[in-house]
């Protein structure tokens, strides 16, 4: 699998996603955009969430509803097309190589950067800002995984330098607590 290519494609779904949930619930004041993939690398999905719904959330976990994208209302909504067509070939290229694990962790590894570099880059170029006008919490996640304290960490250093990542990062330091 080209991976250049695979990283285009991801990054014109994304686009094209957030751009869609926005005409439809910009007013709702979106606050958030994540990409999120599965453990077995068979999927690539956007995910958005706005302050409107946030109003609704049980206040002892709104940071919770806030900063985890498999709460967030606007779950695999945009681009539809796209991301099937992504998620297509992931399945397609996983199917070849089904028994050589060495290839698949590779593979997987691969893929969850490739996520976040999109994001990154979308981050560097404010596509989000200049959209909506404001800063936007931006976060890559894998259903059923949990990245470790310090990685998860760096990637929401890495992908937010607002007032999301100082949240963020005061949350996480509850965890466990």
């Amino acid at each position: 699998m080209d991976f250049e290519i695979l990283k285009q494609q991801i990054e014109d779904a994304a686009k094209k996603a957030f751009l869609e949930v926005y005409e439809k619930h910009g007013a709702e004041g979106i606050y958030s955009f994540a990409l999120y993939s599965d453990e077995g690398a068979m999927t690539v999905c956007p995910a958005a969430n706005t302050m409107k719904v946030l109003e609704t959330a049980d206040e002892e976990d709104a940071l919770y509803y806030k900063y985890e994208p498999a709460e967030w209302t606007y779950e695999m909504e945009g681009a539809d097309e796209e991301f099937n067509e992504i998620c297509t070939q992931l399945r397609a290229e996983l199917d070849q190589y089904e028994d050589d694990d060495q290839w698949f962790e590779g593979f997987q590894a691969k893929l969850y950067s490739t996520c976040i570099e999109v994001l990154e880059k979308l981050k560097n170029e404010n596509f989000f800002t200049k959209i909506t006008g404001k800063d936007i919490f931006l976060i890559f996640t894998v259903s059923d995984y949990e990245f470790e304290m310090e990685e998860l960490k760096d990637l929401v250093v890495r992908l937010n330098d607002n007032e999301y990542r100082s949240e963020y990062l005061n949350w996480m330091a509850t965890w466990g607590n």
